[in-house]
């Protein structure tokens, strides 16, 4: 039966690694587990004055490689499973590219659309009023994820400095530029998704111009469809949670944001078929970019996907099951280990800045973010044709030879 458990798929996920990769078994029972997790309940002062308790979270799962890496996401489905999920994949990830990073993940459980600018603003600060001692440069770096924004980063960094003293401005990345933020940032994840694209697009057969359905609507979807469309490929679906677009000769994705900005959704939108999310993954494409959150390429929906590649841009979108599905049919998964890692490296680069006090300029982000991508993607193609397997699990071979390497050297 197949499990929606995020993080019972991640445990699969690494399985399925060792199926084709000879893993010490110590290396498995460490990444198996945290190394710390922590819940903790914040009051929160309502506008009406009464008070509320949401549940949070901060799961930092490995440190073999670095400070604990990775964003904090207010949605009112984060539990506990889905953070430890996310933080094993960062590990994973921040592996993969090779950065100087471990991995960790939290959250909180929230719908942030219900809670006015200064009720989430005393719950951001809530989240560090709890959390800030296991927190730092040396030890722990959030960053942004599903829901929160670089204003939500600067409450978090303030409120840290607040109650710390530390002024360096290290310990949350993801910031505003006047907050010690890089540039870059914000585009970070969708255009590092398209760099990895563009470096194995040839070796995985696809040619251009390609034909795009991008599920997800918010700062990652948004931002490669647009980078896409300006090299010239066609975009014809996308969406947002409440469903999406089509049209055979394609969106203008300008348009088409505008329109979801000025009306909170694509209802209504003209010139184009209303679809839904699930149509859209199943629509006869050249690439299929999930962006949105994770379990949405299914043992049940699997046989219907019609993509001749899939570039994973949301954390977990495609289950173990259904990955076994579309190796057998021959389409590539670019897995979300190696093609969402542009939000990481960026948060790194910003991490870095901040601590030797340098502001780099754009043009200098964007080329190194393209350096590390394409090496790593090539290193990753390579890794799974000498397995003879699918991308994700040369990915994760690749993460786990590095892991190996510093637990051998690690002094428990």
């Amino acid at each position: 039966m197949e499990s929606a458990n995020a993080f019972q798929n991640a445990l699969k996920q690494l399985a399925r690694t060792t199926e084709v990769r000879a893993t010490r078994p110590e290396t498995i029972a460490h990444l198996s587990r945290a190394e710390r997790e922590i819940s903790v309940s914040i009051p929160v002062t309502m506008d009406d004055g009464t008070t509320k308790i949401f549940e949070g979270y901060r799961v930092q799962h490995s440190s073999l490689r670095g400070p604990y890496k990775g964003g904090i996401r207010f949605h009112p489905d984060t539990d506990i499973n889905e953070v430890r999920a996310l933080a094993l994949w960062m590990t994973i990830k921040c592996a993969v590219a090779n950065i100087p990073m471990g991995g960790g993940k939290g959250g909180i459980t929230v719908d942030p659309k219900s809670l006015s600018k200064h009720e989430l603003e005393r719950l951001s600060r809530g989240w560090v009023k709890r959390l800030y001692p296991v927190l730092g440069p040396e030890r722990d770096v959030p960053a942004p994820d599903v829901n929160t924004t670089p204003e939500i980063m600067s409450w978090m960094a303030d409120e840290y400095e607040k109650l710390t003293g530390d002024t360096r401005h290290a310990t949350f990345t993801g910031k505003p530029l006047d907050s010690g933020g890089s540039e870059g940032r914000v585009m970070a994840t969708g255009l590092g998704g398209f760099f990895v694209f563009e470096a194995l697009r040839e070796k995985i057969g696809i040619s251009t111009p390609v034909r795009v359905a991008v599920q997800g609507m918010g700062n990652v979807g948004g931002a490669v469809a647009r980078v896409l469309a300006d090299h010239g490929h066609t975009i014809i679906a996308m969406s947002d949670s409440r469903g999406g677009i089509f049209s055979e000769s394609g969106l203008d994705v300008e348009r088409v944001e505008a329109y979801k900005k000025q009306h909170g959704s694509l209802a209504g939108f003209s010139g184009a078929k209303t679809i839904t999310n699930a149509e859209l993954l199943e629509l006869a494409c050249d690439l299929l970019i999930p962006a949105a959150l994770e379990n949405q390429i299914t043992s049940e929906n699997v046989a219907h996907i019609r993509a001749k590649a899939i570039l994973e841009l949301a954390n977990g979108p495609t289950t173990p099951e259904a990955d076994d599905a579309l190796f057998a049919r021959g389409i590539p998964v670019v897995p979300d280990i190696l093609a969402n890692a542009g939000g990481v490296i960026v948060s790194t680069f910003e991490w870095e800045q901040n601590l030797k006090e340098e502001h780099w300029s754009e043009a200098d982000v964007v080329k190194r973010l393209q350096h590390i991508l394409a090496e790593q993607s090539r290193k990753v193609y390579d890794r799974a044709s000498d397995l003879k397997t699918d991308l994700r699990r040369g990915a994760f071979a690749i993460a786990l030879d590095r892991l190996e390497n510093a637990l051998c050297g690690a002094t428990w």
